[in-house]
């Protein structure tokens, strides 16, 4: 299976270097003498004349590999059976991205001023697409083969515990990532053990004896927290075999999904919970992002938000706006605006309860905007406001937070970051009257994995999934 994937790997950076050349040979055509009658600000001025072709040419020598490099650096050819193509496309938009600039320094070190500008955006748009295509393409094509057993990795399971039942169900529901799990063994085992649906091979003291019999490519150790003590020979087993082995460990309840890890004078010390957004930089690129969007946003709904705002008013009495409080960002509260969608009601009255389905005091117009989610739209205020993100949390009233921090286990933690208009949990249907666990779950997952690709995802998956909901009611 290594002499298999490394294989594979050199294939990705075969296939890469070649759509890298195809991109730029079809980039100069492109560029030079169909471009310019479809935009004319790509049009030469008259007299201007461009490098012939073989000049153009000559930057492929440095392109090619400096391209390629830059891929391994983005990770992009790291194995990703259980990535979600999503963050590799994200990945190689990052390359590419870095690889304009690369291409730019290229053209500033050897002086040569009359390369055309367009022509290194337009290649750097074409490769992009090209290599997403590919990826697609592989993706598909590889997840097919492991469906039907090949390009498989045989795991053996060291241990049963919570955390390696989790890990079964995982892979069983995933079978194009391409993992089939041999056996487990185990030195207590229960009916659990026997039951789990995985050949039970017998105590851990057979370790060695059955990777030396048979062709195991990872040892995934999943030992209950109680069977630590056997950690170090379990590994020095597998380090002398030279099998690939990795641990999961059981309180995965506790640390975050993506733990970060700090050097202490040559101490490896875990951070229980990882938020990138605790990061200044990354922090800073979301704020950024949520102006500039968030403007661009008000801008584009701002005769919709009008035509709402106006029938409003001229079906049902009271204000256009409805302010509620809410806990946001470090737990302060804020007031998030709505267009109101239900009749005037005193504050107590409010509220006592969530809006379930065919709730009486919602209007005619509130049950439109509501299900479509156009109710939500004055909350761009409070994005540029800074008391709301475009995508993050839904941030809870006062009195919900205050019960639900005492009954879901880490709820409290996804006021670590700001709330959001929309989120992974939204777009995943935890929106209105559904399970606040799963909602959390979800919530967790976001600010354990935040990126701007994963904010474009949600933005780009709310389009779909995000306005028109069953459960907002």
């Amino acid at each position: 299976m290594k002499d298999t994937q490394a294989a594979i790997n050199r294939l990705h950076i075969i296939v890469d270097g070649l759509l890298i050349i195809g991109a730029y040979m079809l980039t100069f055509p492109l560029r030079f003498y169909v471009l310019p009658y479809v935009f004319k600000f790509m049009a030469l001025a008259p007299g201007e004349r461009f490098y012939s072709f073989a000049r153009y040419l000559l930057n492929l020598f440095p392109l090619v590999p400096g391209y390629l490099i830059i891929y391994n650096i983005c990770g992009l050819y790291k194995p990703r059976r259980t990535h979600k193509v999503f963050k590799t496309i994200g990945s190689l938009i990052e390359a590419n991205l870095l690889g304009i600039f690369y291409f730019s320094f290229l053209i500033f070190i050897q002086k040569q001023s009359d390369i055309s500008r367009w022509f290194y955006i337009s290649f750097g748009i074409i490769n992009v697409i090209f290599g997403i295509i590919y990826r697609l393409l592989s993706s598909r094509i590889f997840s097919l083969m492991r469906r039907k057993g090949k390009n498989l990795r045989h795991v053996l399971l060291v241990g049963f515990s919570p955390s390696a039942q989790s890990y079964i169900d995982r892979i069983n529901a995933n079978p194009e990532w391409g993992y089939r799990i041999f056996g487990i063994l185990d030195d207590e085992p229960d009916g659990a053990v026997k039951d789990c649906g995985i050949t039970f091979c017998g105590t851990i003291s057979k370790l060695e004896e059955i990777i030396n019999e048979n062709m195991i490519d990872e040892i995934v150790v999943t030992l209950n927290v109680e069977e630590y003590k056997k950690l170090g020979k379990i590994v020095r087993i597998c380090e002398k075999t030279g099998v690939h082995t990795k641990f999961i460990p059981d309180y995965n309840n506790v640390v975050s999904s993506v733990p970060a890890l700090e050097d202490l004078g040559g101490l490896p010390v875990i951070n229980i919970r990882n938020v990138p957004l605790s990061n200044f930089f990354n922090a800073s690129v979301k704020r950024v992002s949520d102006l500039l969007l968030g403007t661009i946003a008000l801008l584009v709904f701002a005769i919709p938000m009008g035509v709402i705002a106006l029938l409003i008013k001229c079906t049902s009495k009271g204000p256009v706006i409805f302010s509620q409080v809410r806990v946001g960002l470090s737990g302060k509260e804020f007031k998030m605006y709505k267009f109101r969608s239900m009749r005037v009601q005193d504050e107590e009255s409010e509220k006592k309860e969530w809006t379930t389905k065919a709730d009486k005091r919602v209007t005619g117009i509130g049950k439109i905007i509501r299900k479509t989610s156009l109710d939500e739209l004055p909350q761009l205020f409070n994005v540029l406001r800074g008391d709301m993100s475009l995508v993050g949390p839904r941030p809870e009233r006062p009195q919900f937070v205050e019960q639900f921090k005492e009954e879901i286990p880490r709820y409290m933690i996804k006021h670590q970051v700001r709330p959001g208009m929309t989120g992974w949990a939204q777009i995943n249907g935890f929106r209105g009257d559904t399970s606040i666990r799963g909602r959390i779950d979800h919530d967790l997952y976001y600010i354990e994995n935040w990126s701007i690709w994963f904010d474009l995802k949600i933005l780009f998956l709310t389009i779909f999934k995000g306005f028109i909901n069953k459960n907002a009611y």
